[in-house]
């Protein structure tokens, strides 16, 4: 399985979505809080999901936003599912039982049971098994949606490829060419905020920006106050800039290593930016160092937890390393992936062929040595490499490989933008508490 250009799904296959409020047997004071469509959301439902992130926080011991804010986005993450799963409705996107049965085995595989037992357990969460198979289809149907609609959408000319060259064999120091590594804190803006609450979020923003310029450390700043990711004090990774936001990318290329940016307003808030690490431009090369590896995922939700996961692969990995067991072995009993068959062998890839949060730490590892889990979109994931080789491109091949990463450099972008289209097409109204 390759990972590239998978769209950031509202939900992963095989795992749990949500329960809703009828799956948990709606209470009587339970009430619609959004109508998207002619379609109800209820309370029940936000207060559902937004216990089950409470729990997953609290498993990986992440301090939660205010239950205000969180409810809000809860609430526009279940606005924006079943806009999108209104489309793929209208668009014929079908999904055939047998997928649902594999996802259904795969979820029984990662809790090392069985179907039937698998059953049992989520009828006690109030789950039947109707509403429990209609949550992966749901979920199986958004992943090819977005496969379908977002892939359409990622035209690369030959013409994108000839100008990427002739920026590359120029020796410019094209901004877009570099690779940069940005620390991002975010005060996130509500969708519907008035002016009044613009400018106190303003303000606050500003006041971090002080305390930043005045020496406050940058990674305890985001821990307290960021909005966006916290994991790792807000790093988003070294990537080329063109798979930042252009705004980013304009805020910090003047900027020296160590240095924050001034205020950036977006749709989501206002942000601040550190640049916490810069490389130059790589130049093209005739040759590339291919990667044989091996992997293990386990997908994570209400019933496997991120922290659980980990913990698991790294039972894993001491059992492979003590003779106990093999890689393949475990991977075919375990591995939710299309090349658990296989023993997870991933084949011969190129450089660019996964998502950079499995590729990077897969490149640190030398041959035949086993990562510690890694955490991806996807999942969590117990990587092997088996070996490497360096391999000339054929004209036809270094084209189609630079192809591969201008797609995956514009994929995050046109998921955002299609997405956005989906929200905006949606008729949504919000209703009021009753009284």
């Amino acid at each position: 399985m390759k990972f590239q250009h998978w769209a950031p799904a509202l939900g992963i296959l095989c795992c749990l979505a949500a329960p809703t409020a009828q799956a948990q047997g709606a209470q009587p004071a339970d009430y619609i809080v959004a109508v998207v469509n002619s379609e109800p959301i209820t309370n029940g439902e936000v207060r559902a999901a937004t216990q089950r992130i409470l729990r997953e926080m609290s498993q990986q011991r992440v301090a939660p936003p205010p239950r205000e804010e969180l409810q809000r986005r809860v609430l526009e993450r279940l606005i924006n599912e079943r806009a999108q799963l209104q489309v793929a409705q209208e668009k014929g996107v079908r999904v055939e039982e047998s997928a649902v049965d594999q996802a259904e085995q795969a979820v029984a595989r990662q809790n090392q049971i069985d179907v039937t037992e698998l059953r049992k357990r989520v009828a006690k969460d109030g789950i039947n098994e109707k509403q429990f198979r209609d949550q992966l289809r749901d979920q199986i149907t958004l992943s090819r949606l977005h496969e379908r609609e977002v892939e359409g959408r990622l035209r690369i000319s030959e013409a994108d490829i000839d100008r990427f060259i002739a920026e590359q064999q120029g020796g410019e120091a094209d901004a877009l060419a570099q690779e940069i590594n940005l620390g991002h804190l975010l005060v996130a803006v509500p969708e519907k905020a008035s002016a009044d609450q613009v400018a106190e979020l303003q303000k606050k923003a500003e006041s971090l920006l002080a305390r930043l310029k005045a020496g406050a450390d940058f990674a305890a700043l985001v821990q307290e106050f960021s909005s966006a990711d916290h994991s790792n004090g807000g790093q988003m990774g070294l990537r080329r800039a063109d798979r930042y936001p252009p705004a980013f990318v304009n805020a910090t290329q003047k900027l020296a290593v160590g240095e924050v940016s001034d205020i950036v307003r977006s749709g989501a808030g206002f942000h601040i930016l550190k640049v916490v690490e810069r490389k130059a431009p790589s130049v093209p090369v005739r040759t590339v160092v291919q990667s044989h590896a091996r992997h293990i995922l386990l997908r994570t939700g209400p019933e496997l937890s991120q922290t659980a996961a980990i913990a698991k692969l790294t039972d894993f990995k001491k059992r492979i390393e003590s003779g106990g067991t093999t890689f393949q072995a475990l991977a075919r009993e375990f591995s939710q992936d299309g090349s658990a068959p296989q023993g997870g062998d991933l084949g011969w890839a190129p450089p660019g062929a996964f998502v950079p949060e499995f590729e990077e730490p897969m490149n640190r590892l030398a041959d035949g040595q086993i990562s510690t889990p890694v955490v991806s979109r996807f999942g969590v994931h117990l990587i092997q490499m088996i070996e490497r080789r360096r391999v000339e491109l054929s004209p036809r091949d270094a084209r189609e490989s630079i192809r591969a990463q201008l797609r995956e450099s514009r994929y995050e972008a046109a998921f955002t933008a299609w997405a956005q289209e989906i929200r905006n097409n949606a008729f949504v109204e919000y209703r009021e508490p009753p009284q």
